[in-house]
C-alpha cells in the first residue's frame, strides 16, 4: 500500500517497457513492510537534465535508480560522485546526502563482483579480461578494479572509449597493471564478455573460446537467456561461470545498502520477484 509516508525511488529511463527493478524491488518491500515503492518514470533524453532537478525537488523522494540513456548524462548533474561512478564513467544510483546534495554511484559492476566471490572466485590479485568498454563493461572494470584484482585488460573495438576507460582506471588505481588492445583469452584467470554479442541469433563469439583454459572463471552480461552461445562453450570446456542474470539480482542489496534500507540475499530477491 503506497501512502503519504512512503518513500519513493524514481526508476528513470527511456523507454520503460523493459524494466524489471519495480517487480524485485517493490516486492521486497512489500514482504518486510519497508514502506517505499520503486516506480518507472519513462523521461526521453532532451528533458532529463531538466526533470532529474525537478524530481528531487520532491518532499518524498528518497532516491532513483538510473538506467538507459541518462547513465553517462547523470554524472554532470550530480553534485558528487563516488569514485566507482567516476571509473565508470556513468552513474545508475542517486541518492538525497546532506544539505540535499545529490550523490550518485554506480552498482552495475558491484553486482558482477559480488556474484563472482560468491561463487568462491579469488579477485584480490587476479588478472582479468573485460571485452567491451561500454556503459556495463566500463562499471565491471571499475568494481574489479576496487576488488583489488592485479592486472586488468580492457578490450573494445571502438578505441576511443577503450582507452579513455583506461585512463580513468589508471587515473584512480595507480597500483593497477591496464593494458589494452588485445581481446585474447589466454592467461586470465577471469574473462569477461561485456558486449552484447550473444544478444541476436547468429552473432559471433565475442572472444575465441578455444584460448580460454578449463580453470578460468567465465562471465557473461547478456540476460537474454540464461545459457548463451558463449556460455555454451565454455561451459563444455569446464570453465565456471557467472550468467548475465546474476549480475542484476547480486547487485540489488547493494542498492539497498546504498538507500539505507534493510539489505537482503540474491536469493530472497529471486524467490520474491515477480518476473520470469
Amino acid at each position: 500500500m503506497i501512502s503519504g509516508k512512503t518513500k519513493l525511488i524514481a526508476h528513470l529511463g527511456y523507454p520503460t517497457e523493459s524494466f524489471r527493478a519495480p517487480m524485485i524491488y517493490n516486492p521486497y518491500f512489500a514482504k518486510h513492510d519497508i514502506d517505499a515503492v520503486v516506480m518507472p518514470m519513462g523521461c526521453k533524453s532532451e528533458d532529463y537534465a531538466a526533470f532529474l532537478k525537478l524530481v528531487f525537488r520532491l518532499s518524498n523522494i528518497h532516491g532513483a535508480l538510473v538506467t538507459m540513456p541518462h547513465k553517462i548524462t547523470t554524472m554532470a548533474l550530480l553534485d558528487e560522485t563516488l569514485t566507482t561512478a567516476r571509473v565508470a564513467g556513468s552513474c545508475n544510483a542517486i541518492r538525497l546526502g546532506a544539505d540535499g546534495a545529490l550523490v550518485g554511484d554506480q552498482f552495475d559492476g558491484e553486482g558482477f563482483v559480488r556474484g563472482a566471490l560468491r561463487k568462491g572466485v579469488t579477485l584480490a590479485g587476479a588478472r582479468v579480461l573485460v571485452v567491451g568498454s561500454g556503459g556495463v563493461g566500463s562499471a565491471i572494470a571499475a568494481s574489479l578494479a576496487k576488488a583489488g584484482v592485479a592486472s586488468l585488460a580492457v578490450f573494445d573495438s571502438f578505441e576511443p572509449m577503450m582507452n579513455a576507460l583506461a585512463m580513468r582506471l589508471e587515473q584512480h588505481y595507480p597500483d593497477l597493471t591496464v593494458t589494452t588492445g588485445s581481446k585474447d583469452p589466454a592467461g586470465f584467470d577471469v574473462v569477461v564478455n561485456a558486449t552484447p554479442l550473444g544478444m541476436k541469433e547468429g552473432d559471433p563469439l565475442p572472444m575465441d573460446v578455444g584460448r580460454i583454459a578449463p580453470e578460468t572463471f567465465v562471465g557473461e552480461v547478456v540476460m537474454k537467456q540464461e545459457i548463451t552461445p558463449f556460455l555454451a562453450a565454455v561451459r563444455e570446456k569446464g570453465c565456471a561461470f557467472q550468467v548475465g542474470t546474476d549480475m542484476l539480482f547480486e547487485q540489488i542489496p547493494a542498492y539497498l545498502e546504498f538507500f539505507g534500507f534493510r539489505t537482503t540475499t540474491p536469493d530472497e530477491l529471486r524467490e520474491v520477484a515477480r518476473i520470469a
